[in-house]
């Protein structure tokens, strides 16, 4: 007759009982997998892109930014695989575009789906590896607040200040070619805007907690 489980037994472990590479939690694991597999899909996507590339300076971008996101991969998997501290740092990417930013709009052509491979330019190219940044520094940020590990949490809290800085350098780029144009508000507006706000100078008076309220 088998006997049923106690169910007063408690059935939870602290993270120092169980060991690093198995320190995950569940919710984690879907995370770092999401995160892992989406850095895959922009190395692979990367290189596809390349081929269509003409603009050299697009390329040494891509160049520059493929090899540091390989590196972040690796240090993302070992510590994945180990929880512990991976052999090396993530580094600080660094860019070569200048930060002066071009502001109005130039009249242009109503932009389109391709209709042909013939189609595919450093307009939509650069676009879409912005996207891809964009996308996987929100999902690093998300992941990051949640992670248990705290050497992978670490290694991709870390990640995340790199993939902006990529991104902002795409952004950069596709601005100066005026795939990315910066509309701006009329003076009186942005001035409003800018203004809409005051510092808190005032002490604050804190409600009391309930359960304190409750003891007295």
């Amino acid at each position: 007759m088998n006997s049923l489980p106690n169910q007063n037994q408690p059935n939870q472990m602290q993270s120092e009982q169980i060991p690093p590479q198995l320190n995950h939690g569940g919710h984690e694991l879907f995370d770092s997998h999401e995160i892992i597999a989406g850095m895959i899909n922009m190395l692979d996507q990367f290189m596809i892109f390349r081929s269509f590339m003409k603009d050299q300076t697009l390329v040494d971008i891509l160049d520059r930014q493929y090899t540091f996101i390989e590196s972040q991969y690796n240090l993302i998997v070992e510590a994945f695989r180990t929880g512990q501290k991976p052999s090396g740092s993530t580094g600080v990417y660094k860019m070569t575009q200048t930060h002066d930013v071009v502001y109005g709009i130039t009249p242009s052509q109503p932009k389109k789906p391709n209709q042909s491979l013939q189609d595919v330019k450093e307009t939509g190219l650069s676009a879409h590896m912005l996207g891809l940044l964009k996308s996987e520094a929100s999902l690093m940020g998300m992941a990051a607040t949640e992670i248990t590990n705290p050497v992978v949490r670490r290694v991709i809290a870390d990640s995340i200040p790199n993939f902006i800085e990529m991104a902002y350098e795409v952004f950069l780029y596709q601005n100066k070619h005026g795939y990315y144009q910066v509309p701006q508000l009329a003076a009186k507006d942005a001035q409003a805007m800018t203004q809409a706000y005051a510092p808190a100078t005032q002490p604050v008076q804190m409600p009391t907690p309930k359960s304190s309220q409750m003891l007295q």
